[in-house]
């Protein structure tokens, strides 16, 4: 029997079905399309080959967490947090959310009690069969019901109320307890109390459907922060001696049981002072990494690769180079981590409505933003209404070229900030909530102009970003 072969043509990407159906109609005829016929490489690729220099070049994970003398930019990584129960987990309000999560927990227990009492009537009767899966009162998952299974207690604890970057630059109140994520990983070695600071670095995991993307936070990330958030620290702290240490530790209150570990790798620093005879710090490495994986050239060149695997980064031939992109990463992580001071860009032209009552202040409440249009079809970036009384006009292009995630920072901003309510759940999320409770009536109003500025900034320091060639 004769193998069978795969004929491919590459249509084009970004196409509606539409647009696809009318380019095969044109062809006329099946036999007129200029087929490929494809075969694999030795990793199974039948197209978008791998590039083989990028298996060149260092690992940004390691092969084992936390073990020494990891050839690779960092000791260890995590995954983002997965909660499987967003609504009830995560809100703008941290009244709201304080509010859900107690009465989550309150009917959680109120089960957990008469399902304790009902198996010892009947030894047979699963969990499944027994709770009340009203979305309204709860949000189970495979955790919580493992954890009725085994009759586990759950109190409610203000001290787990975080904070957490949802989505990029959309900070969200989180409940960050264990026993009701479903996926917590290593985020506590990260940040284990509000007390201990860190920086992180997330980029898209293996399989993204996206193109490939990084952000830089010193709050929880999500794991849709980018899409399957893979997480890489700064520092990582380390409690393995908790025990040891409370036998000798008379004082038991507000003790800190937690040491501080680089995330940045020994064997990493090691072969940057010897690769450029510069004492670099592994401050400069992990900036470095942060500007390397904002150049144009490495993303475009290893676009198949980064869908595949983890990125993998060269160390650049020249220190000037070294230097330029640790500078740069310095500088977007400054914009990325403090955009909520950044400036709120002046350029654009703010049209306010007239007040129609003496005394009426100018309204900052929003609803959902909405971009301007041209026609039926066509929407015109370049104005956005961001509620019934307040029009912004006049932005840049260039400002939509800061793309994360799969879209523009700018459309994260208008996406994100509006009033939701969850349908299973009935949970409302309303980001005007943020900005009462932080006292700052405009929060959201000079958020987005200040995206609008660090988006143009971004773009700025991109394009000026040494040159990669690749040989």
């Amino acid at each position: 029997m004769n193998k069978a072969k795969i004929h491919y043509y590459d249509i084009g990407d970004y196409l509606s079905r539409e647009d696809k159906l009318r380019i095969i109609k044109q062809f006329g005829s099946i036999e007129r399309i200029p087929w490929t016929i494809l075969q694999p490489n030795e990793h199974g690729d039948w197209i978008n080959h791998r590039n083989e220099m990028f298996k060149l070049f260092i690992p940004i994970e390691p092969e084992k967490k936390f073990a020494k003398g990891q050839k690779s930019f960092f000791e260890t990584y995590a995954i983002g947090v997965a909660t499987n129960r967003d609504a009830w987990v995560y809100n703008s309000s941290q009244q709201t959310l304080e509010g859900n999560m107690r009465s989550m927990i309150d009917f959680y227990n109120k089960q957990r009690e008469a399902y304790s009492n009902a198996i010892k009537k009947n030894a047979n009767l699963s969990v499944e069969e027994f709770i009340d899966t009203d979305d309204t009162k709860i949000s189970w998952t495979r955790s919580l019901r493992n954890n009725l299974r085994r009759n586990l207690q759950i109190q409610y604890n203000k001290e787990k109320l975080n904070v957490g970057l949802y989505r990029p630059f959309q900070k969200q109140n989180i409940y960050f307890a264990p026993e009701l994520i479903e996926s917590i990983g290593l985020s506590p070695k990260l940040f284990p109390t509000h007390a201990h600071k860190n920086l992180v670095i997330c980029v898209s995991g293996i399989g993204s459907s996206k193109d490939f993307s990084v952000i830089i936070t010193d709050c929880i990330p999500c794991l849709d922060l980018v899409e399957k958030s893979q997480c890489f620290p700064f520092y990582w702290y380390d409690n393995s001696n908790t025990d040891i240490m409370d036998l000798f530790n008379q004082n038991t209150e507000n003790k800190d049981n937690y040491e501080r570990r680089d995330g940045i790798s020994d064997w990493i620093l090691s072969t940057v002072r010897k690769q450029y005879g510069y004492k670099a710090t592994k401050e400069d490495i992990f900036y470095y990494v942060y500007g390397l994986l904002h150049s144009s050239e490495y993303r475009t060149m290893f676009a198949t690769d980064l869908k595949k695997s983890l990125p993998r980064l060269p160390l650049v031939e020249k220190v000037e180079d070294f230097l330029a992109f640790s500078k740069a990463g310095r500088e977007l992580a400054d914009l990325h981590l403090n955009y909520e001071t950044v400036e709120p860009y002046r350029k654009c032209q703010v049209i306010y409505a007239p007040l129609t009552n003496k005394g009426e202040s100018i309204n900052y409440h929003v609803e959902k933003m909405r971009f301007g249009k041209i026609d039926s079809k066509t929407v015109d970036k370049s104005i956005i209404y961001y509620n019934n009384a307040i029009t912004i006009e006049d932005i840049p292009a260039e400002a939509y070229e800061y793309v994360v995630n799969g879209k523009s920072a700018i459309e994260w901003i208008m996406e994100r900030y509006a009033i939701t309510t969850d349908k299973k759940s009935g949970i409302t999320n309303d980001p005007n909530d943020w900005a009462r409770e932080h006292n700052d009536e405009k929060y959201i109003f000079n958020l987005l102009l200040r995206i609008i500025n660090v988006s143009i900034q971004t773009v700025e320091i991109v394009k000026n970003l040494p040159r990669l060639k690749f040989e």
